[in-house]
C-alpha cells in the first residue's frame, strides 16, 4: 500500500490557509464582483418560479440568513439551497469553459449565508469566494468531460468541494480541518443528469445543494469529524467514483502554480438563458436573421457539432426538436437556433410556455438537424457553425469561433450590468430599488457585515 505523505486536498488547504487576500490579483476580484452582480440578479429573477416556492415551503427552519427576493430569513443550510437553486434555475448563470461548471450559483449563496450566520465582513466573504471559485475551476480541468460522460453534473460534484473550502476559510478552520471538510463533502456530493430526459428540475437544485453541503461539511470538520484526506486522488476518490475511467485525471491542475495561475479569472458570463454549449449557435442564428426574410422559406438547418455535445443537446432528436418543457428547451440546440432566427434574442422571456406553444418556433425547430464535425474543438473551445438551406436552394452559413462572454470574448462591465438590470425588471423590480441593490453589490467586499442586505431585499 502506497502511503501519500501530503495529499492534494492538504496541499490546496495549506495554500488557502496561508493566502493573504491582498495577494489576489485585481482582475480576479473584478471578475468575481461581476459574478456576484450576475448572481444577485438571477436570484431575484427566479423568486416567483414554482420550483423556488416549493423549496421555501419545504425548508421552513428559522435563522438569520437572507432568502434573496423574499421577506424571509432561514438557516445557512436552507438559504444556500434556495438561493443557489434560484441563481442556477434558468441556466443563465456563469460557466467555466472546458468542463462546463457553474461557480456563482454555488459560491455566492454559500459565502453569503455563512458570512451572515457568523456576522463576518465582506473581506471574509471575498476570500471564501476566491478560494472556492478557484478550486471549482481547477477541478474542472483535471479530467475534461469525464464527469458528464459518467452521467453526473460537474457543478453538483465539483461545486460541493468549492463550497466546503470556501466555508472552511470563512470559519477560520485549520489546514487539517479544511482538508477533512473536503473529504467529508466528497460523500455529500451528488447530482445525476437524468433531468435531460424530460427537462425536470433536479439540475436546478444541484448548485444549491452543493452550497449547503459546503456549510455542513466545513462545520462537521471544525467540530472534529474526520474525512479522507485523499478524497481527490484516492482509489475510491471523487474521480474514480464520478468520472469515466478512460479519461486519465491530471491532479496537477489542482495544485500547480497556486497563487500564480488564476483559473477563476476565466469564468464566462452568459449572454443567453440556456445551456453553455448552445450559446454559440444562438449567435450564429442571430447573425443570419437579417438575411432571412421569411423563415417559412427555410428548407432545413444543419449545425456542425462536436460529438461530446450530442447526448445532452441533440438526442433524442424528436424531443429536442419539440421540447416538452421550457426548461428542456434550454438544452435543445434546435429550439435555441429557432428562437434566435425568429426573435433575435434569447433571454428569460424566450424560454417560456408562450414560445414553446408558438407553432412558428416549433415548426422551424423541427427543421434543425446536426452533423458531427470530427475537427470540432469541444471541449477545449465552444464554437458554433450552422448552414441554412432555403427552399429555392440558396445557402446561408456562418460560424461563431468562441463562447461569447468567455475568456476569448468577455462581456463588458456595462453588458453585465444591463443583464443584471434586465433580470431584475423581469421580476418587476423598480428602477430605484435596482440602484440600491447595485450599490450594495458594488461595495459588498468592503462591508463590515452582510446583514444589511435585508434593507435592499425585494419582496
Amino acid at each position: 500500500m502506497n502511503i501519500i505523505e501530503i495529499s492534494v486536498a492538504e496541499t490546496f488547504s495549506d495554500w488557502v490557509h496561508n493566502l493573504n487576500i491582498n495577494d489576489v490579483p485585481e482582475e480576479v476580484v473584478k471578475k468575481l464582483q461581476l459574478i456576484v452582480m450576475d448572481s444577485f440578479g438571477l436570484m431575484i429573477s427566479a423568486k416567483n418560479e414554482p420550483y423556488i416556492k416549493s423549496l421555501i415551503n419545504a425548508l421552513q427552519e428559522q435563522g438569520n440568513c437572507t432568502l434573496v427576493g423574499h421577506n424571509k430569513n432561514t438557516n445557512p443550510f436552507n438559504a444556500s439551497i434556495i438561493n443557489g437553486t434560484a441563481i442556477h434555475g434558468e441556466d443563465f448563470d456563469d460557466t467555466f469553459e472546458g468542463t462546463p461548471v457553474h461557480v456563482g450559483s454555488v459560491m455566492v449563496p454559500a459565502m453569503l449565508s455563512s458570512a451572515q450566520a457568523k456576522n463576518l465582513d465582506g473581506e471574509n466573504f471575498l476570500k471564501g469566494l476566491v478560494v472556492g471559485s478557484e478550486l471549482i475551476c481547477r477541478l474542472a480541468l483535471v479530467a475534461p468531460t469525464a464527469v458528464h460522460r459518467q452521467g453526473f453534473h460537474p457543478t453538483a460534484i465539483f461545486g460541493a468541494f468549492g463550497a466546503s473550502i470556501g466555508v472552511s476559510s470563512l470559519l477560520g478552520n485549520s489546514i487539517d480541518e479544511m482538508s477533512s471538510g473536503l473529504g467529508i463533502v466528497g460523500s455529500m456530493a451528488s447530482g445525476i443528469i437524468e433531468y435531460l430526459a424530460e427537462g425536470t428540475s433536479t439540475k436546478r437544485l444541484h448548485p444549491g445543494w452543493a452550497a449547503g453541503c459546503g456549510w455542513q461539511s466545513a462545520n462537521f470538520a471544525k467540530s472534529g469529524f474526520l474525512g479522507p484526506r485523499t478524497v481527490f486522488e484516492g482509489q475510491h476518490g471523487v474521480f474514480n467514483s464520478f468520472a469515466k475511467n478512460n479519461i486519465k485525471p491530471d491532479f496537477s491542475h489542482i495544485i500547480s502554480d497556486l497563487g500564480k495561475r488564476w483559473e477563476s479569472k476565466n469564468l464566462a458570463l452568459k449572454p443567453y438563458a440556456c445551456g453553455t454549449m448552445a450559446q454559440p449557435f444562438i449567435d450564429c442564428a442571430i447573425k443570419l436573421k437579417g438575411k432571412i426574410s421569411d423563415v417559412e422559406n427555410i428548407d432545413k438547418v444543419i449545425a456542425s457539432v462536436g460529438e461530446g455535445t450530442v447526448h445532452r443537446l441533440w438526442e433524442p432528436l424528436e424531443e429536442k426538436q419539440n421540447p416538452s418543457s421550457p426548461y428542456g428547451a434550454k438544452f435543445s440546440v434546435p429550439y435555441c437556433i429557432s428562437i434566435g432566427l425568429i426573435n433575435g434574442s434569447a433571454g428569460l422571456n424566450e424560454f417560456s410556455d408562450k414560445y414553446l406553444e408558438n407553432l412558428e418556433v416549433i415548426k422551424l425547430a423541427s427543421k434543425v438537424n446536426y452533423e458531427i464535425n470530427p475537427n470540432d474543438e469541444y471541449p477545449r473551445n465552444y464554437t458554433g457553425k450552422i448552414k441554412i438551406i432555403m427552399k429555392d436552394g440558396t445557402i446561408f452559413s456562418t460560424s461563431q469561433e468562441c463562447l461569447r462572454g468567455g475568456k476569448r470574448d468577455p462581456l463588458s462591465i456595462n453588458e453585465v450590468r444591463e443583464k443584471f438590470e434586465a433580470n431584475l425588471k423581469f421580476a418587476n423590480v423598480k428602477a430605484s430599488e435596482i440602484k440600491k441593490l447595485y450599490d450594495f453589490i458594488k461595495n459588498i467586499f468592503k462591508l463590515k457585515n452582510l446583514n444589511g442586505l435585508d434593507d435592499v431585499n425585494f419582496y
